[in-house]
């Protein structure tokens, strides 16, 4: 028997941008409706979710402005690179996101996208905007405790 490689399997595509300018009040895996062409380019790594957000509507969980490049391969089959894509989610679940999600400051971003067992999953979190003295003060304790590792790192003579 053939093994799989290690290479799609470990493909995940992760959202730095949302650490930097979002607290995180809870993460929730759902899964997602990808045409042919899109699961492709998925595998290849050719997504943007930087600017991708989730909204819960009456019939679903849906997500918006990720942006699924074009497969060379799939010739006229194309799908459109940013349309809106279905979330699977339980019916508790969507209930307690769009709970969650009507109080001001608060909304659903894409964090990481990544397969398990074959199928597309993408990790949601309900996240509230950092403000920039948040920013700030997380800048300056990175930097204090890099530069107490190098303290106690340094030879004493």
């Amino acid at each position: 028997m053939a093994k799989k490689s290690a290479s799609n399997s470990t493909l995940r595509i992760i959202n730095r941008r949302a650490h930097h300018d979002y607290h995180f009040v809870e993460k929730l895996e759902v899964g997602i409706v990808l045409s042919g062409s899109e699961v492709k380019s998925v595998r290849n790594g050719q997504v943007s979710i930087g600017q991708g957000y989730a909204r819960v509507e009456t019939n679903g969980l849906y997500l918006y402005d990720v942006d699924i490049a074009l497969y060379p391969h799939a010739g006229p089959n194309q799908h459109n690179p940013k349309r809106r894509r279905k979330l699977l989610a339980h019916k508790h679940q969507i209930a307690h996101l769009a709970d969650c999600t009507t109080s001001k400051g608060i909304t659903l971003i894409p964090v990481a996208m990544y397969f398990v067992r074959g199928h597309a999953k993408l990790e949601v979190a309900v996240a509230s905007g950092k403000r920039s003295y948040d920013k700030r003060q997380v800048i300056k304790k990175r930097e204090t405790d890099r530069e107490m590792r190098r303290a106690m790192t340094r030879k004493v003579i």
